[in-house]
């Protein structure tokens, strides 16, 4: 019943999103269009529901090639990666709005551990790499909502930037993700959503941990400052 609902709230939501939004997303594709490189959208191959790979879309805020420039998979603030454009669209996540496409095709839900590229997904603990996608991913979810600030975090790390991630976030991440399969219900769902909402204005994980009791925690090492 539950899954039979969520995914009848994806068609639904997504549709009508992509509906009402076409104007905005006009506006960006135009704006795109004639600054940076030109390119619109960007399509990347990500791991998804049972492990299989799926072609997510975005719009387009990074130079081309960036995944093999610089830090790879991880964004820092102020990466010189991004596109003056692409940073407005990131801040505001407007750059995630094409993955409606993804939802309404059934490859994605609006709530779900987010997908990865190969890299990223490795740096999750092998127990999580066998779980996480037992459920399809999302276009947010509950690891998304507490490290709104991913960015921030790692760029004030001591640590280098790969080794804050494998070894705090990710196994964190991974733990949040597994706790939200534990846990899903319709109405989580719309809390994630509402959360999101909030994220994008206040950045801070912190509210979701007065919204959701029992959420993990991460344990942090002082050696790791991260």
């Amino acid at each position: 019943m539950y899954e039979t609902a969520k995914r009848a709230i994806d068609i639904v939501v997504s549709a009508s999103l992509l509906v009402l939004l076409s104007p905005l997303f006009l506006v960006v594709i135009l704006v795109l269009r004639f600054t940076g490189e030109g390119e619109v959208f960007y399509l990347q191959k990500r791991i998804g529901y049972q492990n299989q790979y799926f072609r997510i879309y975005k719009f387009a805020t990074m130079v081309k090639n960036s995944l093999n420039m610089g830090t790879g998979s991880i964004t820092l603030r102020h990466d010189p990666r991004v596109t003056p454009v692409g940073k407005f669209l990131r801040l505001t996540k407007l750059n995630e709005l094409p993955q409606l496409l993804n939802v309404l095709r059934g490859e994605m839900s609006l709530v779900g551990p987010r997908p990865f590229v190969d890299a990223t997904f490795q740096a999750y603990p092998p127990h999580v790499q066998e779980r996480v996608y037992n459920v399809k991913p999302g276009l947010t979810g509950i690891g998304s909502i507490v490290y709104r600030d991913e960015e921030g975090i790692i760029s004030k790390s001591a640590l280098p930037p790969a080794d804050c991630y494998r070894e705090v976030i990710s196994p964190h991440k991974g733990a949040l993700e597994l706790w939200y399969q534990q846990h899903r219900s319709l109405w989580n769902d719309v809390k994630l959503l509402l959360l999101t909402v909030v994220a994008i204005v206040v950045p801070s994980g912190e509210l979701v941990y007065r919204v959701f009791r029992g959420l993990p925690r991460p344990v942090l090492h002082e050696k790791l400052k991260c």
